[in-house]
């Protein structure tokens, strides 16, 4: 008897410990739940505000301009106050490689958001993806807060995880170094690895810059010291107040904006004066010096008149002989100098624009083949509409134009101009366009689903270079896969960027009666009202995502005895759970990517939302395909699609981990409630140690 109620007791003992474990593992889980895809904030509880003090009148004058006060580098911190006790100090920075654009809106968001959620604490911190952004009642500056940390990662697992997590180390040791020596004005690195099984790691490390090198590279060192929940993960990344890690094996960071900011703050090289070893000569004598100053004078008078005669002469023999510049010296031209080349080259070099030459037409203008006697070939597009610039207006535009360089942007290498002909001469990319290939039944067989993927990548980026990065916002406002050409790496390259500006001048935001796109791919509010912005181009972007995915055009074509349309058979399938019957059959052979195609379509319908503010911008669809781990919203249904009435429980699917998915209630434009599905991601941790 004694002996089994001991067994009893250990064994209600061992279920209880069971019990907690497991309720433990519930409470984790939940907290990844809810953490990971949103910002999270934190209210210390280190002193509380009263609602008519002066502290808290001074901390919301100094929350209200961090946004518009934060600088090219993406940071800022204040203070505002006259006595210690009322003074509040605020300390703002955004990852390094975002816009200014980006971050001006994320620290606002984080400012009005932080005050609601923190309504009385001195001291309070908020961190996202993009910006993190801290206040307190004593002074901030400069000192390194390692606490709270948000953790996330990747579920794909390395195929060599010693060997893979090795180089994730040895990438975020020397990116450490690199950003912790990164001066006064940005403590920033990124790059890539090489690891096993020919893949490479990207990475991107960051400290505020006011921090010291010392700090910075302690704050680093601990955030690479990684979690056990990113070991032999194919991506984590570890936020923390002062400082944030991650690694992916897909690029995510925009490299363009890191050069860009590189480059402003190189200085120049300094100019040293020559050395002498010749011995100091004596003092000059008054009548040597005036001969010295004569000798001077004349030798510069006769200079500038020889320069004068010379360039006269230089003008001349241009003008005699116009034909002698060739295309092949323009990538050694100044971009301050003229771009114009001579019509009749440019004519004879299309063989008088032949239709034989011709490489496609649009709604700008057909595009030729030209091809010089040294065997360069190049494009030219013969605008069709007459632009009712001024040549020198025109011209202007075209400098513009040409100094956007990137390499998901087909390089306009210049213009030629006679009477009402205009002409846009631009780099000759080998693959043509992307219609050709996924609207070929032959063709498409050579996309697979990586290069599709790239494909996709390289749009999203190159768009985003032209609405937050470039030197003056571009809306292309003509986004279509005619207009996506593909190099001999099938790299995507967009084409006709900014010829809404060459062809017209024109808003690049706002209202227009001129409407120039192709239908389909054009955006609800600019086809009926020609109200345009940055989301009508992530419109056409989404239905180009679903384009290259199913490999059907978006206009209307017979589905059985039905006619439908892209958008509305896509958002049918999907509310259905069977979305995967309409992918390209072509890429069905690759399984394991189904999960990914699913998402892609899932991202593709979120830009083809009825509502413009219900559409990401660039920069989060960017995030959206770096990394798995973003929690993706619930699309709305397209305009161009209505249905009575549709299951209120919805099928998952079947490709998709189930954990990923919860139901919720929404409301379309239409206003009819509907039960829809949101994916919530559980690979996010937040762990909190007091300060």
């Amino acid at each position: 008897m004694y002996e089994l109620g001991s067994w009893l007791f250990f064994a209600m003992i061992s279920k209880l410990i069971l019990l907690q474990r497991l309720a433990l593992i519930i409470l984790l889980i939940l907290g990844n739940l809810l953490a990971y895809g949103k910002a999270q904030s934190w209210c210390f509880n280190n002193g509380n505000y009263t609602s008519n003090s002066t502290y808290k009148s001074n901390l919301d004058t100094l929350l209200s301009s961090l946004s518009t006060n934060v600088d090219s580098n993406g940071f800022y911190n204040a203070s505002m106050g006259q006595s210690a006790r009322d003074t509040a100090y605020a300390h703002v920075f955004c990852r390094g490689d975002v816009g200014l654009e980006t971050c001006s809106s994320c620290i606002q968001n984080a400012a009005s958001g932080i005050v609601k959620i923190c309504p009385y604490q001195k001291q309070a911190a908020w961190l996202d993806e993009f910006c993190t952004l801290r206040y307190s009642d004593e002074n901030i500056f400069g000192t390194r807060v390692t606490s709270p940390t948000i953790i996330s990662w990747n579920v794909g697992n390395a195929s060599s995880p010693n060997q893979f997590m090795a180089d994730v180390r040895t990438l975020l040791q020397d990116l450490r170094d690199a950003a912790a020596g990164g001066g006064s004005l940005r403590k920033v690195a990124a790059g890539n690895g090489s690891s096993i099984d020919s893949q490479t790691i990207y990475s991107l490390v960051q400290c505020p810059p006011d921090l010291s090198p010392e700090s910075c590279s302690d704050c680093l060192r601990e955030a690479s010291d990684l979690p056990i929940q990113c070991e032999n993960k194919r991506g984590c990344r570890v936020l923390k107040p002062s400082c944030n890690v991650r690694y992916e094996v897909q690029s995510f960071y925009n490299e363009t904006r890191l050069r860009e900011l590189q480059a402003l703050l190189t200085p120049p090289p300094l100019q040293q004066p020559p050395s002498s070893s010749l011995p100091p000569g004596p003092p000059p004598t008054p009548g040597r010096s005036k001969k010295t100053i004569i000798v001077v004078v004349v030798s510069i008078v006769v200079c500038l008149i020889v320069a004068v005669f010379g360039g006269i002469f230089f003008i001349k023999s241009r003008k005699k002989k116009p034909m002698e510049r060739q295309l092949g010296s323009t990538h050694h031209i100044n971009v301050a100098e003229s771009l114009q080349y001579d019509f009749n080259v440019i004519k004879a070099a299309t063989n008088d624009f032949s239709n034989a030459n011709i490489l496609g037409k649009g709604g700008f203008g057909a595009v030729y083949k030209g091809e010089l006697s040294n065997v360069e070939k190049f494009a030219v597009k013969r605008l069709s509409v007459d632009s009712g610039q001024g040549d020198v207006e025109f011209k202007n535009e075209v400098l513009l134009v040409a100094k956007l360089q990137h390499r998901n942007l087909v390089r306009l290498l210049g213009f030629s101009m006679e009477g009402k002909e205009r002409l846009l001469i631009y780099e000759f990319v080998e693959n043509t366009s992307l219609d050709r290939f996924i609207f070929d039944p032959i063709k498409r067989n050579y996309l697979d689903w990586d290069t599709r993927y790239k494909i996709i990548g390289g749009i999203s980026r190159g768009l985003q270079y032209l609405h937050e990065e470039s030197r003056f916002k571009i809306i292309h406002r003509d986004l279509k896969a005619s207009n996506i050409l593909l190099d001999g790496e099938m790299n995507a390259k967009i084409a006709d960027f900014g010829m809404a500006r060459l062809c017209a001048t024109d808003e690049t935001q706002g209202n227009t009666n001129r409407i120039v796109g192709t239908y389909g791919y054009m955006s609800p509010e600019y086809a009926m009202h020609g109200q345009f912005s940055i989301k009508s181009d992530v419109f056409s972007f989404g239905v180009l995502i679903l384009e290259i995915i199913t490999g059907r055009k978006n206009s209307s074509f017979r589905n059985g005895e039905n006619i439908e349309d892209l958008l509305s058979m896509a958002w049918k399938y999907w509310r259905q759970g069977t979305i995967k019957d309409i992918i390209d059959p072509a890429l069905m052979a690759n399984l394991e990517s189904l999960r990914d195609m699913l998402r892609l379509i899932h991202i593709g319908l979120l830009c083809v939302q009825d509502n413009p503010t219900d559409r990401p911008t660039m920069a989060s669809i960017i995030l959206m395909l770096s990394s798995s781990t973003i929690s993706l919203s619930v699309p709305l249904e397209p305009l161009f699609f209505s249905t009575t009435s549709y299951n209120s429980k919805i099928a998952m699917f079947p490709a998709y981990d189930s954990k990923e998915f919860e139901l919720t209630k929404s409301s379309t434009q239409n206003k009819s409630d509907h039960t829809t599905e949101s994916s919530k991601n559980v690979m996010s941790m937040t762990e909190f140690h007091p300060r």
